[in-house]
């Protein structure tokens, strides 16, 4: 599924005459014997993807200014990098709109009722269909509300952090500078990830890769920062190039469901509903093929990948 994903982006970037994806690489750092580290290893060799495996003898002469862990493997694969989100939003919307799609920016879905034509109740109109694809991210529950299940998601805000180089553009896209994700850190259960500066100027995006459980109608009142507190601890100790206070801190939500994986499946009571949600904040960079396996699930085609593991019954 990645793979096909990367070749539609590709697709897209060159239909669209826009930069939407800059290879970088992605370190990926954990302890060698246990997690998620040597899974992923495992996978990219396996699948024969261009992977360079740092030894702690080699480490820094590739990853100056980022201190490996004690007991910690490295890893590099070759093909990661940086998706440019709000280009390729611009670019998907385009594309729609040039093959006859409507896009209602400022319209807000109130109630979905189902039948054998659905009925779609917005704030700017009401609407008829046969079918229909609900993808409303954490009010995804708030939809169904009416068509008789509730799924298991939980709303999580993130808490995105841009951290200060000490010495502008020591850890930026124009130094090859990957993209890092650490497992099993000393400071926290889930997973670390960063992105080179580029976004704004001499500042690294850091994040953790959970948050705390929010309302999304309200998540401005959610001002929980012990995730922002892990963040300092482990800047402070791994990359010492950055003044470990966050500069600009800025919120995202994840749809979270209990095994971290996706919901991509018809409605278990209406096959002319198809539902993608839960897409626990890796969901974006499959966003052509999810958007392929919805398009044909709601066209009663046979899904072009397994869609099993996705499936609402496994809850």
């Amino acid at each position: 599924m990645m793979e096909e994903g990367y070749e539609m982006w590709a697709q897209l970037e060159k239909e669209a005459g826009v930069t939407l994806y800059r290879q970088t690489g992605l370190l990926v750092m954990g302890p060698e014997t246990s997690g998620d580290y040597p899974l992923v290893k495992r996978t990219l060799l396996k699948n024969k993807v261009p992977t360079v495996i740092l030894s702690r003898d080699n480490f820094h002469q590739h990853i100056p200014n980022v201190v490996l862990s004690e007991g910690h493997g490295a890893l590099v694969d070759e093909t990661g990098g940086v998706l440019f989100a709000d280009r390729a939003l611009k670019a998907v919307q385009g594309q729609f709109q040039k093959l006859g799609g409507v896009i209602r920016d400022n319209e807000k879905v109130m109630e979905i009722k189902p039948g054998p034509v659905v009925k779609v109740t917005t704030s700017g109109g009401a609407y008829q269909a046969r079918n229909v694809v609900i993808t409303a991210g954490p009010w995804t529950n708030k939809l169904l509300a009416h068509t008789g299940i509730q799924l298991p998601l939980e709303a999580a805000k993130i808490n995105v952090c841009y951290w200060k180089e000490k010495t502008p553009g020591s850890y930026s896209v124009k130094q090859r500078f990957p993209c890092f994700v650490v497992t099993g850190s000393l400071e926290a259960k889930e997973d670390i990830y960063g992105l080179p500066s580029n976004e704004y100027p001499d500042l690294m995006k850091i994040c953790y890769h959970m948050g705390s459980k929010t309302d999304p109608d309200y998540r401005d009142l959610q001002t929980d920062t012990s995730d922002i507190e892990i963040l300092k601890r482990y800047v402070s100790r791994c990359i010492p190039g950055l003044v470990p206070e966050p500069a600009v801190v800025e919120s995202c939500m994840y749809t979270l469901t209990p095994d971290r994986h996706f919901v991509l499946d018809h409605h278990p009571n209406y096959s002319n509903i198809v539902i993608g949600a839960g897409f626990s904040g890796h969901g974006f960079k499959f966003g052509p093929v999810i958007g392929k396996l919805l398009c044909e699930l709601s066209l009663g085609e046979e899904p072009s990948f397994d869609l099993s593991p996705f499936k609402i019954s496994r809850f």
